[in-house]
């Protein structure tokens, strides 16, 4: 972990309050905090709460909170409370930008909603992470599943009559990527103009941009796109082949001239010489035979020999990976896409860096995942309050304090 001043960040010098939890506001929180931007993360205490519930999933949340709160700081309030209300207020008139994505109305109810702070903090940006952008659907409740359903994509992933999620929360992550492209919007502008404004992104929408190529598909043929798994590919082979001792590969075949390549590397000669495979276009309609015959053929060999003769030859292919394999890749490791983090409970582990690099560099890890509360006495006490009625306010607990 890199503890050195980010002032090198493009978003050094530039704070955020988020309001945020799950997977869609936090994952725009990290990308503005692994840019530079110090994000300072409000959670929950008081009336039976204890921070971000993502700090306790189980199961398939259990990679929520330490994957999308690095390089944030964690501050406790009772937003219930005059107290916890005022403290907020107090450390948003501090702030660039200002992160949320609970249901519609939270916000406004805590009155920390972009109306009841735009005109005492005109320079403010808000970026709210919704469900549905306004419009018939907004007042619903919606989660990544809801709108995959509602909006294609599990359609698009499923076979024929079974949709099926995507297995990551592609929407909730996207949709964080979009608020934070809004808010540096939103920065740029104000650089101009001097005032800040609010930004939406939502999931629904979100999922509908991503299914666009589709909907798009059928404006310029007339015809529904099939699911994946039925679709008829552009390409002839572009597929999962079992090979030897059961091991599983993708491999693709996208132009005339690879189809060469491939069948001389694996002594193919008379289906390259066939003139009912002569182009790609003729292969497609040939897969009904084709596929059946080139399975049987690569039975024999094993996927790591056929990886390395696909790699030699400059042909795509991958190995059929699980998500914890990723962990001890060489490339991720060797090329420096994974970095050392602490867990709030103290164990090390590795995670994962935004996929991008700025000069060369990738994005580093300044702050593990903060343990709960962790820099509540650092934050408040900056705004004003005194070390004692600082711990109060963490603790959901507000005494009345002369001068606070």
């Amino acid at each position: 972990m890199n503890t050195n001043s980010n002032n090198h960040l493009p978003y050094s010098g530039i704070r955020v309050v988020e309001f945020v939890h799950m997977v869609m506001g936090p994952s725009c929180g990290l990308m503005l905090a692994d840019l530079g931007a110090e994000v300072i993360k409000v959670e929950p205490v008081g009336h039976g709460r204890d921070g971000d519930a993502t700090r306790k999933l189980l199961g398939s949340g259990a990679g929520f909170f330490p994957m999308f709160n690095r390089n944030k700081k964690s501050v406790t309030l009772d937003l219930q409370t005059p107290e916890g209300k005022e403290a907020a207020l107090r450390l948003i008139a501090t702030a660039d930008v200002v992160c949320e994505n609970f249901k519609p109305g939270t916000m406004r109810r805590l009155g920390l909603d972009y109306g009841s702070l735009k005109d005492r903090f005109p320079q403010l940006i808000y970026v709210s992470h919704k469900g549905f952008l306004p419009g018939p659907y907004e007042h619903r409740t919606a989660l990544d599943e809801v709108v995959q359903m509602m909006g294609g994509l599990a359609y698009m992933t499923g076979r024929p009559g079974d949709p099926l999620r995507a297995g990551t929360s592609v929407n909730d992550i996207m949709g964080g990527m979009f608020g934070a492209m809004g808010a540096m919007a939103a920065l740029a502008q104000r650089e101009k103009t001097g005032r800040g404004q609010e930004v939406q992104s939502a999931l629904f929408e979100n999922n509908v941009f991503l299914i666009a190529q589709h909907m798009m598909q059928f404006a310029v043929t007339g015809k529904p796109a099939a699911p994946m798994p039925a679709r008829i590919s552009a390409w002839a082979i572009y597929d999962v082949f079992e090979v030897k001792n059961g091991e599983q590969i993708f491999l693709a075949v996208v132009s005339d001239g690879a189809w060469r390549v491939f069948c001389d590397a694996f002594q193919l000669g008379g289906l390259r010489d066939d003139p009912r495979l002569g182009s790609n276009n003729a292969r497609v309609l040939a897969r009904e035979w084709l596929i059946p015959l080139l399975r049987e053929h690569l039975s024999q060999y094993d996927s790591a020999h056929i990886a390395e003769v696909f790699e030699s030859n400059g042909l795509p292919f991958a190995p059929i990976a699980m998500p914890h394999e990723l962990l001890d890749d060489r490339h991720l490791n060797e090329s420096g896409a994974l970095a050392p983090i602490e867990l709030p409970d103290g164990r090390q582990t590795k995670t994962v860096l935004l996929p991008l690099t700025l000069d060369g560099r990738h994005l580093e890890v300044r702050l593990s995942p903060p343990k709960l509360g962790e820099h509540s006495l650092e934050i408040l006490t900056a705004l004003g309050y005194s070390a004692e009625h600082a711990r109060a306010l963490s603790q959901g607990i507000a005494p009345a304090e002369a001068g606070a």
